[in-house]
């Protein structure tokens, strides 16, 4: 590591730190402990990356923003759902226009209002059965809803319509897709679990099972392809939608189909985990709840949901957002890799060799108290136009930052303000006693035994007119 070796950390262990990690209760809580101890900046073993540097300082992550690489190794376990290179680590070179092609679609206003009626009736359509007691929590006698299993399927659904459409022309089966990628997801991502546990057998039949689930996945995004190319030229060349936009840059059958993939990976589990722990917290602040479903009653009126347009008046929604996604990220950290020597800091002192892999503790830099005074108060006042001013960019990174920056934070933004403004609009939340809601690591800030909440009515409430 040469002079990375001169930045302060812990001593290296035989084990590569996995035994650091387990014993802090995961790598995100790891972070805490080696950023409180050690300062902004801290060599540690990393499992699978060798020795790795972590900085937890905004303003020393400004000297990375530009670092345009990934360490191949820690994203190896998403391989196997792609046919034409991982996306994920993909060079520079190729990864530069690819981004470009992602970023029109996915952060453009247009697909955004050209998605928005079935956003709205997906999470309509689970509020509707919330409301009738069905399924696995009823509002009518208080059992509780497990938020994390519901709204991790509905941004699934949602994303599914999103990136692949064709539900009603009977191109998409949408369960049938939403079955195949949970097939996908828990097996290929439990494999490595499972192998270590000594139940090989199970892990070949899962993976048998994974792989004709892919078949099916890429099949459905050929069908839809399809239809694409068959359509009005009109069709073919509408980038504001996500397929359309990359046959229009001519892009290859499989990178369509490994686009579409993890752009299904990326927002399955990270918009749902992030508006399952915002509920988690206003359960626990009633007072925030009160004010934000007061300007949802003053923007929306007698409405049950928003229209696109609506969103941006709902200012102190997006700040109890930004704060719960500060608390909880729903994906805790990144990684990349320096391809030349740099240094980091005005005096240059801490120096990292080319070679590197530079990790991003994005819990550990949200509850940096140089920043965030008070770090673990819910606190949404935080995001005032005047409080972000006197912030360092880099402060508040739940989408991480520069060219690996997630391409869907827009996206995943407007799902999740649709998704709190119709069930805020429509139910209250209470936590459900005696549970406690712990944060793990499960490739994204999961709540180990779910966030289970009673889910009740509004109607009636003081004030209310929805």
């Amino acid at each position: 590591m040469g002079g990375a070796l001169r930045i302060p950390g812990p001593e290296p262990s035989a084990d590569g730190g996995a035994g650091a990690i387990s014993a802090a209760g995961g790598l995100h809580l790891h972070q805490l402990r080696l950023h409180a101890e050690y300062g902004p900046v801290v060599r540690f073993q990393l499992p699978g990356a060798g020795v790795a540097v972590s900085v937890s300082d905004p303003l020393l992550l400004e000297d990375t923003a530009r670092l345009d690489e990934r360490p191949a190794q820690l994203f190896a376990f998403l391989e196997p759902l792609c046919e034409a290179g991982n996306l994920q680590v993909i060079g520079a070179e190729e990864h530069g226009p690819w981004r470009r092609v992602l970023l029109e679609v996915l952060a453009g206003r247009p697909s955004h209002e050209r998605h928005f009626g079935e956003f709205v009736a997906l999470v309509e359509a689970l509020a509707d059965r919330w409301d009738r007691g069905s399924g696995s929590g009823s509002s009518g006698t208080g059992s509780p809803v497990f938020l994390q299993k519901e709204l991790t399927a509905l941004s699934l659904r949602m994303i599914c319509a999103y990136a692949l459409g064709g539900a009603d022309d009977g191109v998409v089966e949408p369960e049938k897709v939403v079955d195949a990628f949970e097939v996908v997801l828990t097996e290929y991502l439990g494999r490595t679990g499972r192998a270590a546990e000594g139940e090989e057998g199970k892990a070949d039949e899962g993976m048998k099972r994974a792989e004709r689930a892919l078949s099916c996945l890429r099949d459905t995004v050929d069908r839809v392809v399809a239809v694409h190319e068959d359509g009005p030229r009109s069709d073919r060349g509408d980038r504001s939608d996500l397929i359309g936009a990359l046959l229009y840059a001519g892009t290859s059958p499989a990178r369509i189909r490994d686009t579409v993939m993890v752009t299904m990976l990326a927002a399955h589990h990270t918009t749902g985990v992030a508006v399952s722990w915002t509920l988690h917290l206003l359960g626990r602040h009633p007072e925030v709840a009160e004010r934000v479903t007061a300007e949802l009653d003053r923007v929306l009126g007698d409405r049950s949901a928003p229209d696109y347009g609506d969103l941006r008046e709902l200012t102190y929604l997006d700040m109890v957002l930004k704060e719960s996604m500060r608390l909880y990220p729903p994906g805790p950290y990144g990684a990349r890799e320096t391809t030349e020597a740099m240094v980091l800091g005005a005096d240059g002192e801490y120096e990292i060799p080319a070679g590197t892999t530079v990790f991003y503790p994005f819990w550990a830099v949200h509850m940096n108290p140089d920043h965030w005074p008070e770090p673990e108060r819910f606190l949404p006042e935080r995001f005032t136009p005047e409080a972000v001013a006197e912030r360092p960019r880099l402060a508040h990174i739940p989408f991480g930052f520069g060219p690996r920056s997630c391409e869907g934070a827009g996206l995943a933004a407007v799902e999740a303000q649709l998704m709190l403004a119709v069930l805020l609009k429509r139910f209250r939340f209470r936590a459900v006693e005696g549970h406690q809601v712990t944060p793990v690591e499960r490739f994204v800030l999961w709540a180990a035994e779910d966030i289970p909440m009673t889910v009740t009515p509004r109607a009636g409430d003081r004030g209310s007119t929805g």
